[in-house]
């Protein structure tokens, strides 16, 4: 009897592929599994540290945090919403050129916003040292930025695009035909606004609300160089400085049970958000965007240039100011900031590669075979993005210090702190949620009559992945690479405290020296962070014009 070759590699990998499930969504969770394990260790001292920080620090923690996310969540609703439903449902000049610059602010950091509107605003910037000089004036002239309302204002400078993105989405899809149905019904336009159009974005809304939230709760650059108490900062303070590990694993799983909570929030919310994507091929000029005139054409104008105005163009010119008037003082650092460059570059590809090849595991597999424990494995994957890096590193160093401190000669605490092991474990645990969500988007338009069709032929398998699929998923394989390797390069809590000595990346250097003061040397690195930023906004305004 022949032996079918072609049959035990098949069966082989399909088991291969059933054993890498598991312990890839193993690997993924296991810091935050750590720091939920932590409660275990539940005895007398670990609940006077936290009756400690009850009384103390967690109050201000709360409050500060609290009312640093209602404040974000005002702003980006308003300036999404106003300015989604400015280019989708009016007509004015300029809306096709907004529609996409809107966008760019998702290039900016919101460390590096904060960077630049700091130096300008500052006792000492050009617009405080400007009026002194004109009218004369002693002492402050405009009030302090680093506080919780001027971080309020930079997360809602940097973070409302996903607001607007998911609100301008929903809002194309059927507002101007139902704004029509109305207006033939008699409503006036406010109504047709408010009972109409806004009920439609509201799941939209809520969605881009909640991921701005997560971010904000994610941020350490600008809560650290605020000088605000968050819970992020917190993490940090107490591992770092109050040397308080059980402290610091508090901290985190109460920052990691709000995250669940907005998470939560933002995928039932996506779950409303059911559109119908079907359009007539021949609209009428009635179901078209309300064309504007004279000052209400202007009004329009004026609410969509102002938030790329604030949020990408103005932190643009004060950099380059700074970039500009640093190199008066001292020599631009050009030979180490092509070495930080090429740092950043290389942890980002190297990531990128691996997050992706995970990715395309999990998305095959579940394509191929979509059972209960490839659900459940791409479920565990997809909630990484969701966790703060702060949360991430108290989680990978709890279980580290351990082992440790058990097995002294294991060796552990070096590789995954010495070398770039535990940063791009550290960077897989967030970001392989990007290249899943890219890698399943783009084999959601693969259709599974192609699969029949080649099993038909024989082909099943990997080789069906690699006949079949692969020709077809190379632009999303590429976008999801594009994507991982920039939200690597712009990372920060993960790569201040995970990377080896003498491994600095842009965002690690802007920070430090804009910690420092020293801003006309943190705006280069930080106008390249920029500059990388804008590829993947690019490749999302060309992919909403095709659309």
């Amino acid at each position: 009897m022949a032996f079918d070759t072609q049959g035990f590699f098949r069966r082989t990998g399909r088991g291969a592929a059933l054993l890498l499930l598991p312990l890839l969504a193993l690997l993924l969770a296991l810091p935050v599994l750590t720091v939920l394990a932590s409660w275990l260790q539940w005895n007398p001292a670990s609940a006077q540290i936290l009756l400690e920080m009850a009384q103390t620090v967690l109050p201000d923690y709360a409050s500060t945090t609290l009312l640093l996310c209602v404040l974000v969540s005002v702003g980006v609703i308003s300036m999404g919403t106003v300015s989604a439903a400015a280019v989708t449902l009016f007509d004015f000049p300029m809306r096709r050129s907004l529609e996409w610059a809107l966008l760019l602010p998702l290039a900016m950091p919101a460390y590096v916003v904060a960077y630049a509107y700091t130096d300008f605003l500052q006792f000492s910037g050009p617009l405080q040292t400007g009026i002194r000089a004109t009218f004369g004036l002693e002492g402050r002239v405009v009030p302090e930025v680093r506080n919780v309302w001027g971080a309020a204002c930079v997360f809602t400078l940097a973070l409302y695009p996903y607001v607007y993105l998911l609100a301008r989405t929903a809002l194309s899809e059927r507002a101007n035909h139902l704004m029509e149905a109305a207006r033939l019904l008699g409503a006036p336009l406010t109504r047709r606004i408010v009972r109409v159009a806004l009920p439609l974005a509201r799941p939209a809304i809520a969605a881009g609300t909640a991921l701005a939230l997560m971010e904000t709760l994610a941020d350490f650059g600008v809560s650290s160089y605020f000088g605000i108490q968050t819970f992020t900062a917190g993490i940090y303070k107490a591992w770092l400085v109050m040397d308080n590990r059980i402290a610091s694993a508090q901290l985190a799983t109460l920052l990691l049970i709000v995250v669940v909570v907005l998470l939560a929030a933002e995928q039932r919310a996506q779950s409303r958000l059911r559109f119908s994507s079907a359009r007539s091929d021949r609209q009428s000029s009635e179901s078209q965007p309300l064309r504007l005139k004279g000052f209400s054409a202007f009004i329009a104008w004026v609410l969509c240039v102002m938030p790329v105005l604030c949020g990408f163009v103005l932190p643009i010119v004060f950099m380059l100011r700074a970039l500009w008037l640093g190199t008066d003082d001292v020599a631009l650092p050009w030979a180490r900031f092509a070495q930080w460059s090429i740092t950043s570059l290389s942890l980002g590809l190297f990531t990128a590669l691996l997050a992706v090849g995970a990715a395309l595991l999990l998305a095959a597999q579940a394509r191929l075979q979509p059972n209960w424990l490839t659900r459940q494995a791409r479920w565990v994957v997809s909630l990484g993005y969701a966790v703060p890096g702060a949360v991430i590193v108290v989680g990978l160093l709890l279980p580290t210090g351990w082992v440790q401190a058990t097995w002294p000669n294991s060796g552990v605490g070096f590789w995954l702190t010495a070398t770039v092991l535990g940063l791009v474990w550290a960077y897989l645990v967030r970001f392989v949620a990007v290249a899943l969500q890219s890698v399943q988007s783009g084999y959601a338009r693969v259709p599974a009559s192609l699969d029949d069709s080649a099993r038909m032929l024989g082909v099943s398998g990997l080789a069906l992945v690699r006949r079949v699929h692969w020709p077809l998923l190379k632009k999303p394989v590429a976008a999801a690479t594009l994507l991982v390797l920039v939200d690597v390069m712009k990372e920060l809590p993960a790569t201040l405290v995970l990377r080896p000595f003498n491994t600095d990346t842009l965002a690690v250097m802007a920070y430090q020296l804009a910690r420092d003061e020293r801003l006309g040397e943190a705006a280069l690195p930080s106008l390249a962070l920029v500059l990388v930023g804008l590829l993947p906004v690019i490749l999302l305004s060309r992919t909403l014009r095709r659309s």
